[in-house]
């Protein structure tokens, strides 16, 4: 039997839009991930991760809206398909890849200023 197993992450960053979305793609590439789907218009990008030893890849949907002209909302959502066999194996993993994800944008933001 399979399923997926999602989480959410809304989070509010103090850096223009425009920057955060060209440091994103910086750090899919830096994770070794690939781009599914790339809205640039929009601000819209699917993301796919690599699997495990007893897991599956995740796909990582972001979505990056405008607050003000130094800060903008992060929409981050997760799922990763699973079943009964895997989904010991992958407990905390999803969760685990948006927090790669994350701390790989941070860094490259903070080496940037």
């Amino acid at each position: 039997m399979a399923y997926t197993r999602e989480e959410k992450e809304k989070l509010e960053v103090d850096y223009p839009i425009v920057d955060l979305w060209e440091k994103i793609l910086v750090a899919v590439e830096q994770l070794n991930w690939k781009i599914e789907e790339i809205d640039r218009e929009n601000q819209h990008v699917v993301i796919k991760t690599k699997g495990g030893f007893l897991s599956y890849g995740s796909k990582i949907i972001v979505d990056l809206i405008k607050l003000g002209e130094k800060s903008t909302r992060m929409n981050i959502s997760a799922e990763t398909p699973v079943t009964t066999i895997t989904s010991i194996a992958d407990y905390g993993r999803t969760r685990e890849r948006v927090e790669q994800l994350v701390s790989m944008l941070a860094k490259i933001m903070e080496s940037k200023e």
